[in-house]
């Protein structure tokens, strides 16, 4: 049972326990094991989320979970004993990295408002074709047929902006697949879904099937930047972005990089470019007066 929608820690019950395919009857320290539990808050990597990590304490015990995933439905907990001896039965107190899954949140909303912007700016032709969402960036595969012009880069990057601003709320709602479908849900051509769904929706402009974990409100993302656009195969293209602190980390960078050239440049920042164009025509001008210089060596030599 998964529970993490609502909760981020929880006792649980273990009940098997693996070293690769081998089930074992105790795990200890320093094992690298593989854990089942009757219930969980760890989500497992599906949709493009990546697995929760976290730990698993008892008195006298700790394992550290590195990642999750699953085998049919059932929830793989992957980690490493670091004190303690751990075996089926043994009731553990199972607390997932919620700084971790804060970020991880703050990219899979991230990506909801991504497509829906890019619906808009570009048209309603834009489906998903994959997508990763990690603690630190996300990345979003779509139909188009052309690279994004510098205006519409822009133009994307501020209506992402303008919904985080916004504050709207992301609900979450448990309905039939096809009331879902009906209501004009987008689903990502390569899940598979059953016969009761979930629908993340934000305020008419996003309406999303999608099982994974997402903010209340799309303020909590903080910041989106994009970082790259590019091609991936023909007729599909690929934005990576940034969001919350490193988004922020990513501006300041660029910010710092501005200034130096800047301090090279001996000119204020807002100055800049009319400093390079300045530079650029008194390098083009010496590059002629060198070639110049040279046609009278090769001349006089002959």
């Amino acid at each position: 049972q998964f529970l993490g929608y609502e909760q981020v820690k929880s006792t649980a019950k273990i009940l098997k326990i693996f070293i690769r395919e081998e089930e074992i009857p105790i795990a200890k320290k320093a094992d690298r094991i593989r854990l089942v539990l009757n219930q969980t808050p760890f989500y497992a990597e599906a949709g493009g989320q990546v697995g929760d990590s976290g730990t698993m304490t008892k008195p006298g015990g700790t394992i550290r979970i590195h990642n999750t995933h699953k085998i049919g439905d059932v929830f793989i907990h992957v980690g490493e004993v670091l004190e303690g001896a751990f075996q089926a039965g043994d009731v553990v107190e199972a607390h997932i990295d919620e700084e971790r899954r804060l970020s991880i949140m703050r990219n899979h909303t991230a990506t909801h408002l991504l497509q829906a912007a890019l619906r808009t700016v570009l048209g309603s032709h834009i489906k998903q074709q994959g997508s990763l969402v990690a603690e630190d960036r996300l990345r979003f595969d779509f139909t188009h047929p052309q690279a994004l012009t510098p205006k519409e880069w822009k133009t994307i990057e501020e209506l992402v902006n303008s919904y985080i601003m916004a504050c709207d709320p992301v609900k979450k709602t448990t309905m039939p697949l096809k009331e879902a479908r009906e209501t004009g849900a987008l689903a990502f051509f390569a899940e598979k879904y059953g016969d009761v769904v979930r629908v993340v929706s934000v305020n008419g402009y996003s309406q999303e099937l999608c099982g994974g974990t997402h903010l209340s409100f799309t303020g909590q993302i903080g910041t989106f930047k994009i970082v790259s656009e590019s091609a991936v195969a023909q007729g599909i293209r690929r934005i990576e972005a940034l969001t919350g602190q490193a988004a922020l980390r990513f501006i300041l960078e660029r910010d710092s990089q501005l200034e130096a050239i800047s301090e090279k440049l001996k000119s204020p920042v807002g100055g800049v470019l009319q400093r390079l164009d300045v530079q650029t025509a008194r390098l083009k001008r010496l590059e002629k007066e060198v070639d110049g210089l040279r046609l009278e060596l090769i001349k006089n030599s002959l």
